[in-house]
């Protein structure tokens, strides 16, 4: 199974490798107020993919704090109270 998972992430970064490298022409991303920046198309690609991905990380990460909260109070709740160590008799 690991060969095939390997195999398919090896294919899937071979045609991704491609597509970069055949979108390397100029582009100007033209903003307001005259601002342009020009790069070529696939680190735009990159750059809009890599925020996207961090703006969904930043939406998901509020739930997941407040989700590992209410795990760990629950944990805490469903635990049973550890009973105290039994008193040895003092040694003399």
């Amino acid at each position: 199974m690991r060969i095939v998972t390997w195999t398919i992430r090896l294919a899937v970064f071979l045609l991704l490798l491609a597509f970069a490298a055949k979108n390397t022409d100029p582009v100007m991303l033209r903003f307001y107020f005259d601002f342009a920046a020009p790069a070529p198309l696939v680190l735009w690609l990159l750059a809009f993919f890599a925020l996207g991905a961090l703006f969904g990380v930043a939406a998901l990460l509020a739930t997941v704090v407040r989700q590992r909260r209410e795990i760990s109070a629950m944990k805490k709740q469903a635990a049973p109270a550890e009973p105290a160590p039994p008193q040895l008799p003092p040694m003399l």
